[in-house]
């Protein structure tokens, strides 16, 4: 499968159709599915896949089946093996499922004399039916399957009773030494329970114990001849049924003509109502076939898409017209239509019904190519537009007169000038070959281009203004816009921003802005930054702050913040001194602790000083006195 039919997803279009079969070897044929070159093969495929969904509508699903196990025991039996009661019952349903193809097919006589015809090449193979189901069923041979079979079992049967019988007398007569009262088989023999301390006591061979050894299990001399004819005779019914195996396995052999031509035509069928099946589920119908140049799409639908929301596309193109230029929205479908085209013409191409309306008409294509998606490619180092450009380069080589050429964005992802220049001399050469092509763009020089050249059909995808949403509905011989500041206003686009680029797309980036709209806010950021502190600057502290000093690890008040040599007044208990900042470390911030009008003398000032001070805010006392304490280095204040 080529990079043009996985782009386009006709190989999920084939994984569908291998679904509806239901042999392996009817998938494995479908698998190969691909468009057909030969007009006439090509007609014809499309008529057998129109004539078996008219066969199933009236008659039903075809009886077919699975052949895998058919043609692996057939091999086998050719290859001088014995074929299992299992493989041999696989054959004989194989063997009806044809004899209900072969009535289904001649009840289709009605309604279609091509697929009813098919009875007359599938062989009869009911006296290889009814040899293997006489004989054997599923996993045993039957007793009928010979008169020799049937008297060695009954026989078998005869001394199996004669043995219980002598089992039994011995039970009634041996109560004292067993230990119940059972007959048991143990690998195979008949033997009765006896307990380990009368072992030697009765007449017999040990043939087993119990897991605790208090019980052995023991044939009685009494029966061993009986036993002996039992194990002659299970030779004898072992030798029989390997002879009735060996004869139907040369049956099947014989049969080899018959069974592979049966084999090969419930493939064929397989894989023919296995297209029917799809077109039911697909709800499709036959496309005219023509190798004319035309292409009239009538109500086709993308057959990947949800049928009830998908909006059915018309088109046509038809010589002397050989491209149509596709403009319009984004997200309003013209990719989509891209796709519907190249996929349908895969499709019917390959003998497959496609979801369109009465009028459909594929022209045949010998190559469809498609640049669709992004083509960037990480693995070979590949841009976007190089991607395209280098995928452009591929469908040039490979394009003949007889092509579908198939171009998205062309000429986007690259300095729109030289974008537009590469994609008219693209479009122009496409021209020239007179192949059909189908490019969609939003670039305003090609869509003029479109409207300009002769043999280039304008279209658009519609838009409603009104509801601001796309149609996904081909107008031809209209051009579009991209309608995408309408289509950003819908998908919630602040309206400040819409209205400046509406300026500039109008008047270009020269335009001043309109300064009556407000600007869009600008959330906060979650980022949290560690703080990074500059050379020389260090954390000063506030009056108040509750700190922790170091590396004493005793709690403090700040009295006085640092000064620009860094050195901090802290009160400690009843005693204020002087640290380095570096030797502090804040607990709680002052702010946390106090309210902001906080009288910091209460916890800094002694009583007499507050007393004092108290008095002097009132009158004048020439006996009142403040105290103010110096602090102390801590270096001084340690040696004290």
């Amino acid at each position: 499968m080529t990079q043009d039919m996985l782009s386009l997803g006709f190989d999920r279009i084939i994984e569908q159709l291998k679904e509806q079969a239901v042999s392996a070897a009817a998938r494995r044929l479908l698998s190969d599915t691909a468009p057909i070159m030969n007009e006439g093969l090509c007609r014809a495929r499309m008529e057998e896949t129109t004539a078996a969904r008219r066969v199933m509508e009236n008659t039903g699903t075809p009886p077919l089946a699975e052949t895998e196990i058919t043609e692996t025991g057939l091999t086998e039996a050719l290859q001088g093996g014995m074929l299992l009661p299992a493989q041999l019952s696989s054959v004989a349903r194989f063997c009806a499922a044809v004899r209900r193809l072969s009535r289904y097919l001649q009840g289709a006589q009605l309604f279609s004399a091509a697929i009813a015809s098919w009875h007359t090449e599938l062989p009869d193979l009911s006296a290889l039916e009814e040899d293997i189901c006489r004989s054997v069923r599923e996993d045993a041979v039957l007793d009928d399957a010979s008169p020799a079979l049937r008297n060695l079992r009954r026989l078998r049967e005869h001394t199996e009773q004669a043995v219980r019988d002598k089992l039994n007398q011995l039970i009634f007569h041996h109560k004292k030494e067993l230990a119940d009262s059972y007959i048991t088989q143990r690998g195979g023999t008949f033997v009765l329970p006896v307990q380990k301390r009368y072992q030697s006591q009765f007449p017999g061979r040990v043939v087993d114990a119990s897991a605790k050894g208090s019980t052995v299990f023991m044939e009685p001399s009494a029966v061993q001849e009986l036993r002996q004819e039992l194990d002659q005779l299970a030779i004898d019914i072992d030798t029989e049924e390997r002879r009735i195996l060996w004869e139907l396995s040369d049956r099947v052999a014989a049969e080899e003509e018959p069974l592979r031509r049966a084999v090969r035509v419930m493939t064929d069928l397989d894989a023919l109502f296995a297209r029917a099946k799809l077109s039911l589920e697909m709800d499709a119908r036959p496309a005219e076939i023509t190798a004319e140049r035309r292409i009239r799409l009538a109500d086709a639908r993308h057959p990947l898409l949800n049928r009830e929301a998908c909006v059915p596309l018309n088109l046509e193109l038809s010589l002397p017209d050989t491209g149509i230029a596709v403009t319009g929205p984004n997200t309003g479908g013209k990719t989509v239509c891209l796709k519907t085209v190249g996929l349908l013409t895969l499709m019917a191409q390959s003998g497959l019904h496609i979801p369109c309306g009465e009028g459909t008409v594929i022209g045949m294509m010998d190559r469809v190519l498609c640049d669709i998606g992004d083509s960037q490619s990480i693995s070979q180092n590949l841009s976007t537009f190089s991607g395209h450009m280098t995928n452009v380069i591929r469908i040039l080589h490979a394009c003949s007169r007889d092509s579908l050429v198939l171009l998205d964005e062309l000429g986007s992802g690259t300095d729109p000038a030289e974008g537009s220049g590469l994609a008219a001399a693209i479009l122009e050469e496409l021209l020239r070959r007179g192949c059909f092509f189908l490019v969609t763009t939003h670039d305003p020089q090609i869509k003029q281009w479109a409207e300009q050249t002769e043999h280039v059909v304008s279209a658009r995808m519609a838009f409603d203004r009104e509801s601001l949403c796309p149609l996904y509905r081909l107008e031809l011989g209209k051009s579009g816009k991209s309608c995408a500041i309408e289509i950003a206003r819908r998908l919630g686009m602040d309206e400040g921003l819409l209205t400046r680029a509406r300026q500039v797309a109008d008047f270009g980036p020269e335009a001043k802005p309109d300064s009556r709209h407000r600007p869009m806010r600008v959330p906060a950021t979650r980022l949290q930054r560690q703080e990074r502190k500059t050379e020389g600057a260090f954390e000063r502290f506030t009056v108040g702050d509750s700190v922790l000093l170091l590396p004493d690890r005793k709690n403090a008040i700040v009295y006085r913040p640092a000064d620009d040599d860094g050195n901090v007044v802290i009160q400690l208990r009843d005693r204020k001194i002087s640290v380095r900042h570096n030797r502090l470390k804040l607990l709680v911030p002052a702010s946390e602790l106090y309210p902001p009008d906080y009288d910091f003398s209460i916890i800094f000032d002694t009583v007499a000083n507050r007393k004092a001070a108290h008095t002097m805010s009132r009158k004048f006392d020439p006996d009142a006195v403040i105290i103010y304490q110096e602090a102390k280095n801590e270096r001084n204040d340690h040696h004290e």
